[in-house]
């Protein structure tokens, strides 16, 4: 069985370079890697793409890289909780794929299957149809999306064993389970690392097969992006 701990964030993204291409795990601020965040920030590395369902916010998550301009160019679903996103974008300094969110989710998947494309009727006659190819199956339009090549996939989950076999928690599963089955190479970050055989099988989300670095986690803020309470 092979190791893939390294010891932390600083080693986990080795050789991620400008220019590249990453998947980010997460929904809102829920599952998202954090400290894999916090370190591409510290190294300053520059010009990426990132896919991702959203933004962050200004002063967390992916937010604190488009604050330092390292993002070249955003692909996600929905961005609207982020005014440097907005600043940017209305500039014309960030260059933006807005897709639906199902049509994110299956690239993702058809990366993970080496799968070259997809067909969907999500987009079909609207601007997201624009130069892209239109077929037609039983009599309906589908447009064609091509899978994600993503450098990098990054995720966050609750639980790994030393082979990197991982399960997450609720809702912090999201977009993780299939974005780490995408990357070139994925890095796992997780909040409790065990050792093999200590994870019961029927619980594992995402084999190890598909990770390739794992490590624990530290200091984990969790914040909530929108808090709604009810009153007494």
């Amino acid at each position: 069985m092979i190791n893939k701990v390294v010891n932390n964030a600083q080693e986990a993204i080795a050789g991620m370079t400008d220019g590249m291409t990453l998947m980010l795990g997460g929904f809102g601020l829920c599952g998202i890697p954090e400290n894999c965040i916090n370190e591409i920030v510290k190294q300053g590395i520059t010009g990426l793409t990132c896919i991702s369902n959203n933004a962050g916010v200004d002063d967390f998550g992916i937010g604190l890289m488009l604050r330092k301009r390292q993002v070249k160019k955003m692909i996600a679903s929905y961005v609207g909780e982020n005014a440097e996103f907005e600043r940017q974008l209305l500039s014309g300094e960030l260059d933006v794929e807005l897709i639906p969110q199902g049509t994110l989710a299956t690239r993702c998947l058809a990366a993970g299957y080496g799968m070259p494309a997809i067909f969907t009727p999500a987009g079909v006659g609207t601007e997201v149809a624009e130069g892209k190819e239109v077929r037609n199956f039983g009599g309906k339009d589908y447009l064609m999306e091509m899978a994600f090549e993503a450098d990098f996939a990054i995720v966050k989950a609750w639980r790994g064993d030393t082979a990197g076999n991982l399960i997450y928690r609720r809702t912090a599963r999201n977009f993780n389970p299939i974005m780490a089955m995408a990357g070139k190479i994925t890095i796992a970050e997780v909040e409790e690392l065990v050792e093999v055989g200590e994870l019961d099988p029927d619980h594992i989300h995402t084999p190890g097969i598909y990770v390739h670095r794992i490590f624990r986690g530290t200091d984990y803020e969790k914040r909530i992006e929108q808090r709604t309470v009810r009153a007494n």
